[in-house]
């Protein structure tokens, strides 16, 4: 039996800082349903694209900025006088976009990060001022029993593709899921 979904955020196509700290607290989508991580786990600062239609397989995206800073608490501990980014904090990140996604698509319940398939990092992220850009391709949602979304990754450094990955999986899961 497919999963029942809202439609009220299809005609939204941006989300501001604002609207990801809402997301965060429970705000943008409900209580209870799909949250971005809040506070140092947040690896987002907004969303500037998000469609239905569009990406490398004509099935969505969603691409979204993150700020770095030399003052960001991974630098002091990753690793000791030699301050780089962790790469699995840019690989959560693609993962947070993707259960945003599946929530903007209007499906409830809460995003799990599920697995990927092969994943890349080409160069690091230092300490020094920038924007990271992550641009998701969605390749298929699945929603029956359970809501999962599939997608390509790509991380953007000063137009340079730095990390992808592929295969990212992310569902949403309700108390009834398993």
């Amino acid at each position: 039996m497919p999963l029942v979904k809202r439609t009220d955020f299809l005609n939204t196509h941006q989300f501001s800082h604002q609207d990801i700290i809402n997301c965060g607290a429970g705000e943008l989508f409900g209580v209870g349903n799909a949250q971005l991580p809040t506070g140092n786990m947040l690896m987002i600062d907004k969303i500037t694209r998000i469609s239905e239609g569009g990406g490398k397989y004509g099935k969505g995206e969603i691409v979204a900025d993150f700020n770095v800073h030399p003052s960001q608490w991974f630098f002091g501990c990753h690793f000791y006088n030699d301050p780089v980014m962790p790469g699995c904090l840019g690989l959560d990140a693609m993962w947070q976009m993707l259960g945003f996604y599946l929530a903007w698509l209007g499906y409830l319940g809460r995003g799990r990060a599920r697995s990927a398939g092969s994943i890349k990092f080409s160069e690091e992220i230092l300490s020094n001022n920038t924007t990271l850009t992550y641009v998701l391709s969605i390749k298929k949602i699945s929603a029956f029993h359970l809501v999962m979304g599939i997608a390509d990754g790509e991380m953007y450094n000063s137009g340079k593709i730095i990390y992808t990955a592929t295969d990212l999986k992310t569902v949403l899961i309700t108390k009834h899921s398993s």
